[in-house]
């Protein structure tokens, strides 16, 4: 016993003594294969890793163009929608500057919507650097995130080298709205000033109109007590429909008193009688009679009209006394019959007169008494002083009718000439609010078109190639019953490219960025008009993928806030102006899905491909230098040349500049970039 355990073969014994050779031989064989196995399973586990670490690679390269593709979308989305809301800002603020009340609101208006137009076009023109300069490095940062990723996945036993290579190597990315002009703030500027002073007098001019016309209402039926209206009532037996009452100068018409003039003297006319008897009492009858029916033919005809932008009056004073009476027909038509008598040709009120005892004579005026060719009758003693006492008495008086009536034809005059001046204001600032409507077109048409092209390097995918050096094998597999197990240098590669995931309203490329930006700047602020800047910028950038369907119900909702105001004719041109230049604006939608890597056949990469040799994979693996893990050697080993580097850690491409103040910075973080996006503050 003690000689076979000193040979090895102690193995094979029982206690009883030597076993069976068949027993002993399939013990050995299976131990072997035991062995063999094993170190087979390890050998295959090695190969295999490195196909794992070779799609991992892929997929870490196509994750920072993922990135990128977030970044773009959501600068030009900041830059589109801000240009909009900017631009709605300002179109709410030039037909708020027409609104009697509202113009130091649309004033302030107007500078919050220019001030973010100067903010969209520091920001696009800083935006489009921003990524051209991020395209530009963005094969380098693709290979850094590869062989960073590539190199983490190496163990104490096996180390791992590689890098990922973006093709196709070019860009073809097209930015309009980054690229493309500026939007002249300058000339909108400009427009919107000449529009405020237009603006600033014809307010002015409206309430002056407003005032003239308030002063013929209160004449008419405005004032408690005595007024047209009242005395209509009290000293005629004028029907109620013809003597109507209104409360406000607004709705009331000058017309209406010309109606309710016709009405009285027509009554008064009809119901004058002597107020005593005698030849004196029916002189007195006869000069109210001449005096009323002379005021009936004066108002037959008159009229308020506007039309063709000008307004025309036909009402004139009528005479309030003896002298005014001389320069009216009453003094000169011949209406007055007249007898021949023994002291010569008589005139009299009328052919009743007690003292008309000749002959018949011919038909005279009241001025031929005071020009010698007929005398005043001595009975009845009728002469044109008699005519002028009839509204002498009731014009100097607020008891009467005349006193009323001239005071409303004299507001009237007045608020003719004011409503023809406002009326000519009205024109020249027609003028300016189509300048500014012009101005207001020409900066929307900046924002109109096509929608980026979003076509950075590595946008058709991604190709990892990955190494790894000779591995030995564990010491537990090191024995007599198998070879020392060892694997040799070995390589891989791989390819990702990008995939659409399903966007949603709380899950795209722009929900994460503007709740971040929301927090960081908080309310919006009251700005004139508009009351949440932050909220329509905000509910701009949400569209930013349809802006078209909701551009247009947006703005209606705006500019009908402004309705409850009091839009006059040229405000509501100015509203019509805006809404029709914006429901007009043809913008194309954008793809809001975000990107998502997804490892991919190769063979679909490596035929977009623009850089030569690419395709010769052995020669590439060959040429990885093991053990690197500095992006740029690599990329030198492949034969990729970059043309630039980021060596920061953050860029900064513009500070947004808030409604309320302050700003917010947007910047894009590389090691974000390397995994993540862009960010707000």
């Amino acid at each position: 016993m003690t000689r076979g355990r000193r040979y090895g073969t102690d193995l094979f014994l029982e206690e009883d003594g030597y076993t069976t050779l068949a027993a002993a031989v399939s013990m050995l064989v299976v131990l072997s294969l035991l062995f063999a196995i094993a170190s087979g399973i390890w050998s295959m586990s090695r190969s295999g890793d490195v196909q794992v670490a070779a799609d991992t690679t892929a997929l870490a390269g196509a994750n920072v163009v993922s990135s990128y593709h977030t970044t773009a979308t959501v600068l030009d989305a900041v830059v589109f929608s801000m240009g909009l809301a900017g631009l709605c800002v300002t179109g709410v603020g030039l037909v708020g500057l027409l609104i009697p009340g509202a113009n130091a609101a649309a004033s302030q208006t107007i500078d919050t919507g220019l001030r973010m137009l100067d903010a969209r076009n520091d920001f696009a023109a800083s935006a489009s650097r921003g990524l051209e300069r991020l395209e530009q490095a963005l094969p380098f940062l693709v290979a850094a995130n590869a062989t960073r990723t590539c190199a983490a996945q190496g163990t104490s036993s096996t180390a791992y080298t590689g890098t990922a290579l973006a093709v196709p190597l070019e860009s073809a990315s097209d930015f309009p709205a980054l690229e493309g002009e500026q939007i002249s703030t300058e000339g909108l500027s400009e427009r919107a000033g000449a529009l405020d002073e237009a603006a600033d007098e014809l307010a002015a001019a409206a309430e002056r109109t407003a005032e003239a016309k308030e002063a013929a209402w209160i004449a008419d039926c405005g004032r408690d007590g005595a007024n047209m209206q009242e005395r209509a009532r009290s000293l005629s037996s004028i029907a109620p429909g013809q003597n109507p009452d209104y409360e406000s100068s607004i709705t009331w018409d000058p017309n209406v008193a010309l109606d309710r003039t016709r009405a009285y003297y027509s009554a008064r006319l009809a119901a004058e009688a002597p107020e005593g008897s005698g030849a004196e009492a029916a002189a007195d009858s006869a000069a109210r009679r001449a005096f009323y029916r002379f005021a009936l033919e004066r108002f037959e005809d008159a009229r308020v009209v506007e039309e063709n932008g000008r307004v025309t009056s036909t009402v004139e004073l009528l005479p309030r006394n003896t002298a005014e009476v001389r320069g009216t027909t009453l003094y000169t038509d011949a209406v007055w019959p007249s007898t021949y008598e023994d002291a010569g040709l008589t005139l009299h009120y009328g052919t009743g007169c007690p003292g008309a005892t000749g002959a018949r004579g011919p038909v005279l005026a009241l001025s031929a008494i005071d020009g010698g060719g007929a005398r005043e009758c001595p009975v009845c003693r009728f002469s044109v002083g008699d005519v002028g006492k009839t509204p002498a008495a009731s014009t100097s008086i607020d008891n009467g009718f005349e006193y009323h009536l001239r005071e409303f034809t004299l507001a009237l005059d007045e608020y003719v000439a004011a409503r023809n001046h406002e009326l000519e204001l009205e024109r020249r600032a027609l003028e300016a609010a189509e300048g500014a409507g012009q101005a207001f077109e020409e900066a929307l048409s900046v924002l109109e078109g096509k929608r980026p092209r979003i076509a950075p390097p590595g946008r058709y995918g991604t190709v990892a190639f990955v190494v790894a050096g000779e591995a030995a094998a564990p010491e537990a597999l090191d024995n007599g019953f198998a070879p020392a197990a060892g694997v040799a240098q070995r390589a891989a590669i791989s390819g990702a490219v990008l995939a659409p995931d399903a966007a949603t309203d709380d899950s795209n490329v722009l929900a994460s960025f503007f709740s971040t930006f929301e927090a960081r700047a908080g309310e919006g602020g009251v700005a004139g008009l508009v009351s949440d800047v932050m909220g329509l910028w905000g509910s701009l950038l949400s569209a930013y993928g349809n802006v078209a369907e909701n551009l247009s119900s947006l703005t209606n909702s705006l500019l009908g806030g402004l309705e409850s105001m009091g839009l006059g004719p040229v405000a509501r041109w100015m509203g019509d102006c805006v809404d029709g230049a914006v429901s007009a604006l043809d913008i194309e939608p954008v793809d809001l899905r975000s990107l998502k890597p997804v490892i991919t056949d190769t063979a679909n990469v490596l035929e977009h491909s623009d850089v030569s040799g690419i395709t010769d994979v052995q020669e590439l693996l060959r040429s990885l230098p093991l053990g690197s893990t500095d992006p740029a050697a690599l990329l030198e080993a492949l034969g990729y040349r970059v043309r630039e580097e980021l060596a920061q850690t953050t860029i900064t491409l513009v500070e947004i500049p808030l409604p309320g103040g302050g700003s917010v910075p947007l910047t894009v973080r590389v090691r974000d970039l390397l995994g993540g996006g862009v960010g707000a503050g």
